[in-house]
């Protein structure tokens, strides 16, 4: 059906809610119309995320059900026990996320699969560390992470807590795609799924085991002892979902001297104190800044509404400086390798864990204490398929995973980055340097001297509609088939391209495979080692531009990364005329 056909059929529809049904009606841009129902809302790799409202092309109840009985009829593919064993579900403080948990529990349970269901908003590693905890067959966050209150999502993870691999996906997709009539999905009653024993509420039992186990995660007890009433530390939840289990974690360990942003503890899917609730940028640190202020706080935790990444800032020369993600990994990095080194609790077969767009600061810091680094795919997925090749083959102890967008894990207890245990670790560094009257920016400078001066950047273009999507590929299709030569007059010395898996050294024409999975990914090393990575976002309507460098000082890097975005800028200038 066209899209006009899609929306009629959705207007005329006594299935559909009534609130949902306004929505449509009061839509007088056709553009807007056919925004909303020229696709279904596409589950992709992880899951579905997009835009609250009515329509085929947006997150609502019908587009859960649609999700929901896609995964359903999956698992029923597997037989009796991955139905026997269920599906864990959790949700954060977004609009209409508990309302999509119970219906995914609704739709699930319909076909007698066993579902487990938070009582209330927990956060994303957490529903990672309850599938594996109750030995769930999967599990469904129902979250948009950091993106703004109009969006929220649905994300699907295996039964090893962590996201679903492709192939797994691919089956996915195909039993949701089969679906074609959304409106008039059957789902179950609550108190029925409740008297058959097909639906569990979750107690606190899950909660007590994850804060045990993030309790394990203290590198040296003693740090935090020392320095326990001294560290003053202000957390911000950003309106979501980690206010409890980071403050329960920081108390448990010892931490004393730690202030929650009052005006942003309680959950609201408005976010109304924020313009963008991602602690990756610098305004959602404003008002925990001025609590900050006010205590003369040594650092400041913000987390995003499901308290899978975190930002940090420290105070430096009288005001507070955010971290960047790659520089908060490469402090944490540094810390577990030397404080576990000097205990002598450093397995010899330690890995460390990043993506191909995460900065090769960490991968330096690993090398010089004998630790192997391996570079995954963007998205942490990778990094925990990679732990699960760990586990099967013995050849490696997990050490650490990181990526350059705030997202770190410690504990193999979660699979997917976990800002309760970023925290948790975090503090603990920040109470070493503290004792030696330093801060965490100085820990940062001495391995910066140490290791040399990296700094990195990335460029987000929103590109939102149809028209957007197609801007998107045409730019990622130029730069393929017309590849650079040089950027910033420094010429390119090595092309990736992991759509086709192929790396090509391009002063010889030298051809090597990469071996990783298929992805619409482009990469420029240059001879100066600096390099340049072209990806669409898989969850957001953007083409992002990351760039790194090293420099002998942090003014020269800073220098030629605003000559590499130059670069693109000029390369760009004939799309957006």
């Amino acid at each position: 059906m066209d899209f006009r056909t899609l929306y009629e059929t959705w207007v005329d529809s006594p299935d559909l809610e009534e609130k949902l049904k306004k929505e449509l009606l009061n839509i007088q841009d056709t553009k807007e119309i056919e925004d909303r129902f020229y696709k279904y809302l596409e589950f992709g790799t992880a899951g579905m995320r997009g835009l609250l409202g009515a329509g085929t092309n947006r997150m609502n109840t019908y587009t859960v059900r649609k999700a929901a009985l896609g995964l359903g009829r999956y698992i029923e593919s597997k037989g009796n026990e991955a139905k026997s064993r269920g599906v864990v579900i959790a949700y954060d403080s977004r609009h209409m996320s508990p309302e999509f948990a119970m219906e995914t529990a609704k739709t699930i349970g319909n076909l007698g699969i066993k579902v487990y269901l938070f009582e209330s908003l927990r956060t994303t590693p957490e529903l990672s560390f309850a599938v594996r905890y109750l030995h769930a067959f999967s599990g469904v966050v129902i979250t948009a992470s950091h993106n703004p209150s109009e969006y929220n999502g649905f994300k699907v993870y295996g039964e090893d807590g962590a996201q679903i691999v492709s192939e797994v996906a691919d089956e996915i997709v195909a039993s949701v795609d089969a679906i074609t009539a959304p409106l008039s999905i059957k789902v179950a009653d609550e108190n029925s799924l409740l008297e058959k024993g097909l639906l569990t509420m979750i107690g606190d039992k899950v909660d007590n085991a994850y804060l045990m186990n993030l309790q394990k995660l203290i590198v040296n007890r003693s740090r935090i002892n020392e320095m326990s009433d001294e560290l003053s530390i202000v957390y911000t939840p950003l309106h979501g979902a980690g206010n409890r289990p980071v403050q329960e974690a920081l108390k448990m360990a010892g931490f004393l001297n730690v202030s929650v942003v009052e005006e942003q503890a309680q959950p609201d899917g408005d976010f109304p104190t924020l313009d963008y609730p991602n602690p990756e940028e610098a305004s959602a640190f404003k008002l925990a800044m001025e609590e900050g202020e006010k205590l003369n706080a040594d650092v400041l935790l913000a987390t995003d509404p499901d308290a899978d990444r975190v930002g940090v800032a420290v105070h430096v020369e009288g005001t507070y400086k955010l971290l960047t993600g790659n520089q908060i990994g490469a402090i944490l990095l540094h810390y577990l390798i030397t404080e576990k080194k000097a205990q002598g609790t450093l397995e010899d077969n330690s890995a460390v864990l990043k993506t191909i767009v995460t900065s090769e600061l960490g991968s330096d810091i690993a090398k010089a204490h004998g630790i192997k680094t391996f570079d995954v795919l963007t998205g942490f997925k990778y990094i925990a398929e990679k732990m699960k090749a760990f586990e099967e083959t013995k050849e490696h102890t997990f050490l650490f995973g990181y990526e350059e967008s705030y997202g770190y894990l410690i504990g193999d207890f979660v699979r997917d980055k976990d800002a309760a245990q970023t925290c948790l670790l975090i503090a603990e560094v920040a109470a070493f340097y503290k004792n030696q009257g330093k801060n965490l920016y100085d820990g940062l400078q001495e391995i910066f001297e140490k290791y040399g001066y990296y700094v990195e950047d990335l460029q987000s273009i929103t590109l939102e509609g149809k028209d957007g999507t197609a801007q998107i590929q045409a730019i990622l299709e130029d730069f393929r088939n017309n590849p650079p030569n040089e950027f910033a007059n420094v010429n390119v010395n090595v092309r990736e391209d992991y759509q086709i898996q192929q790396r090509m050294v391009v002063s010889n024409g030298e051809l090597e495979d990469i071996m990783l999975p298929k992805s619409n990914v482009l990469k420029y090393i240059l001879d100066n080692g600096a390099w340049v990575v072209i990806r669409p976002s898989g969850t957001e309507p953007k083409i992002k531009f990351y760039y790194g460098v090293k420099e002998s000082s942090l003014e020269e890097s800073h220098s030629f990364i605003r000559k590499l975005h130059k670069s693109i800028e000029t390369r760009l200038v004939s799309f957006f005329k």
